[in-house]
């Protein structure tokens, strides 16, 4: 199992000597953020594309600031699916929020961790004295992904488009299949690596097996996510970050839609797997939800907190990206907590709250094995012993993407929002934000409450 992850970049390389001092820059501080509810997609295009949703809870959340839209210095919108008649989403955002011709916006894209990225690049730019204030976010709309033609097709239609003569396109037209006429959803493409040629799930499905996930287990940590999400719902825990989206056709969406209160064992386990069948451990039930939904936040330098009197949620303090074998790329919450906690001298005890996003539940809890094998942390991590473990009462305490979805290039900025947020009602000091990226990456977010 370790000599699987031994091969990919440690990395406790990263770690700073014992001693050495860390370069800090000016403090960038989370001020307030807002979401849409999370969306579960339904076979067809939803009511919001992935602008739609940015604007969506854009809106209220800027028009509860004390400074006008056109105050920050520019916007950062994660977002992996973008649709053609949106292209630079950042931008069409920031014009339909009203934030003036001037303010420059763009879009980032680092599949799941995209919305975390948007944080990172503007918590950097804040640090470096380059900003004082930016918006940043996470849209993504995975009921609008379009419908690919295969190769064929398109070579076909080519033809048939630069035909000039009748007789051309008459010999065009005797070389159309029916398969041309069969497109693929390009969602189903895109959670494909290219590189292993495996999709998400069967990641999932390889640490499963390298690190003995059972099928039981997998099923019990979903059914804890509904549970807790839908006791966050009911006792309004969610009620200042989750702003209600309003569609063209009147329909009002107030709550993540996705959250099943009435699942059991019983229910998860007559699901049949997904990836590997008949025996692998991945089925619906216990794998994130395909969603639509947005998230932003305000990141502020400390004169800006000043100069508007505002109340920070949390201080941004250090962040780290990881990279390792796409086949298990799950662990990379794994390689990029390390380093970072390493750097900062912290240990697991340190941390009060953990936001781990919840791809897969086998996903997550291969996390959690990883960190409590003294073999695989001494030989991968190059720690002394096992990290230990992570208590499960302290570990995405709202629910996740299990029991909410998933939207991509949302995902990382709704942890970091939530995880915030939570800091503070549960008296919190500091917190984890992390999770695992298609394509062998991991990236992860130090918080501290203010």
């Amino acid at each position: 199992m370790a000599e699987r992850v031994r091969k990919t970049a440690s990395p406790s390389r990263k770690a700073r000597p014992s001693g050495e001092s860390i370069a800090a820059g000016r403090p960038v501080y989370i001020v307030d953020g807002a979401r849409t509810p999370f969306l579960r997609a339904r076979g067809k295009p939803g009511p919001f594309t992935p602008v739609d949703l940015a604007v969506q809870c854009g809106r209220p959340l800027l028009a509860r600031q004390p400074f006008g839209a056109d105050a920050f210095d520019t916007v950062i919108l994660g977002c992996v699916n973008v649709i053609a008649d949106e292209m630079n989403p950042a931008r069409v955002a920031a014009l339909r929020l009203g934030m003036g011709e001037a303010m420059t916006a763009f879009t980032v894209q680092i599949n799941c961790g995209s919305g975390m990225q948007s944080i990172d690049t503007a918590f950097r730019t804040i640090e470096a004295g380059k900003a004082e204030l930016i918006l940043a976010g996470g849209a993504e709309a995975l009921s609008h992904a379009p419908l690919v033609l295969n190769r064929g097709a398109t070579e076909w239609f080519a033809r048939f488009a630069t035909a000039k003569s009748l007789s051309q396109r008459l010999a065009a037209l005797g070389g159309l299949r029916p398969s041309f006429l069969k497109p693929v959803i390009g969602l189903e493409r895109g959670l494909t690596d290219p590189v292993t040629e495996l999709n998400m799930g069967q990641t999932a499905e390889v640490l499963a097996h390298l690190f003995e996930i059972s099928r039981a287990a997998a099923d019990a940590y979903a059914l804890e996510s509904h549970r807790r999400l839908a006791k966050a719902q009911e006792e309004g825990r969610l009620a200042s970050e989750v702003l209600p989206a309003i569609a063209p056709d009147g329909n009002v969406y107030e709550a993540d839609d996705g959250v099943r209160p009435d699942t059991s064992l019983e229910k998860l386990a007559r699901l049949g797997p997904v990836f590997e069948k008949p025996y692998g451990k991945v089925t619906p039930g216990n794998s994130s939800q395909i969603t639509d939904g947005a998230s932003w936040v305000i990141l502020a330098s400390e004169a800006a907190v000043a100069r508007h009197k505002l109340a920070p949620l949390a201080r941004i303090v250090d962040s780290e990206w990881a990279g390792l074998d796409p086949s298990i790329m799950g662990l990379g919450p794994v390689m990029s907590v390390t380093p970072l906690l390493e750097r900062h001298r912290l240990t697991r005890p340190d941390i009060g709250l953990w936001e781990l996003n919840e791809a897969f539940a086998a996903q997550v809890l291969a996390c959690l094995a990883a960190w409590e094998s003294p073999e695989f942390c001494r030989d991968v991590l190059g720690l002394d012993d096992a990290f230990g473990r992570i208590e499960h009462r302290r570990l995405n305490v709202d629910g996740g993407a299990i029991s909410l979805g998933h939207p991509v290039g949302t995902s990382g900025n709704r942890i970091v929002l939530h995880l915030a947020q939570a800091l503070r009602q549960h008296g919190e000091r500091r917190g984890i934000a992390t999770e695992c990226i298609g394509g062998g990456q991991g990236g992860a977010m130090l918080l501290e409450a203010a």
